[in-house]
């Protein structure tokens, strides 16, 4: 124990270090208020849209703010799911993202399994070309995107939407790293077995893929469900409308009825955070996984 000495050779009583409990209970008492408050400002944003589906047409953008409404109006909710023309475009955006996600997650893991187990020429070449276009801003190629589409004949259709955005070369970029990580003992055993190049993508690889197909599984589905600006340029028809499209639609021809606006966006928001709590699991430990890598 440190004794402080002062002038003239008078002892002083000595000096008490801070006691490590004390230290540790500052700290996660700290730790504790920093995550709420990073959890509520998290939060407040959903939870507030959620309390604005039960207020009325004017109580959303009242002053002074208002958090909770003076009369909850539950019939918003009620009205909007009674509404075809929203259900339906939910089932549609619903049944587009499910096919863009099969599609993307088999173009591309077959593409990242060819990068990470085959030979074949101009691979390299082939590979820093693939890896160039994550550099490049989707907005850069709308025009010329857009002008393929048209010459293809695919506007106002599903396929529109599905196949122009499945292969990614993040997506195989994240599984092929995956892939090389298996051990290659593993298809050598195969092939020893009389396995080909298919059977062992289909008998071997894609029952260990289910850590990286979580991930960007969820990560196609969350861009298939959230886009807007390519939906606006190439789809007209209603009845081929996404949600965003009809939330768009419904904010700019009814800009008085905030609350069912609210209401309407809650129920579009609820699969994808449905979608997050029943897969958050391995999404933390693929995150994890990924960070020791």
């Amino acid at each position: 124990m440190a004794v402080a000495v002062a002038p003239a050779g008078i002892e002083l009583a000595p000096r008490r270090r801070p006691h490590r409990g004390a230290l540790w209970w500052v700290y996660t008492v700290g730790k504790v208020i920093a995550g709420a408050v990073f959890v509520l400002a998290a939060l407040f944003p959903v939870a507030w849209m959620i309390i604005a589906g039960f207020k009325s047409k004017t109580e959303v953008i009242s002053t002074p703010f208002q958090f909770f409404p003076e009369v909850w109006k539950w019939e918003n909710y009620v009205q909007i799911l009674a509404d075809p023309t929203f259900t339906r475009t939910m089932l549609w955006t619903f049944l587009g993202a499910v096919l863009f996600t099969v599609l993307a997650l088999t173009v591309n893991s077959l593409a990242a399994y060819a990068f990470a187990r085959l030979d074949f020429r101009f691979k390299r070449t082939l590979w820093v070309l693939v890896i160039t276009t994550m550099f490049i801003p989707g907005m850069t190629i709308l025009l010329t995107s857009f002008i393929v589409v048209t010459r293809l004949q695919m506007l106002d259709t599903l396929a529109v939407l599905v196949i122009p955005g499945a292969a990614s070369a993040g997506m195989i970029f994240f599984i092929r790293q995956f892939y090389l990580s298996i051990p290659s003992s593993l298809e050598e055993a195969a092939m020893l077995d009389g396995c080909g190049r298919l059977r062992i993508f289909t008998h071997l690889f894609l029952p260990l893929s289910k850590p990286p197909f979580v991930v960007m599984g969820i990560t196609a589905f969350l861009a298939y469900w959230n886009s807007y600006v390519w939906p606006i340029l190439t789809i007209t028809s209603p009845e081929q409308y996404v949600v965003q499209q009809y939330l768009a639609t419904f904010r700019s021809e009814r800009s008085t009825e905030l609350g069912l606006l609210m209401a309407g966006s809650v129920l579009a928001a609820a699969p994808v955070i449905i979608l997050f709590l029943i897969f958050q699991r391995q999404i933390i430990g693929n995150i994890k996984m990924a960070g020791l890598k």
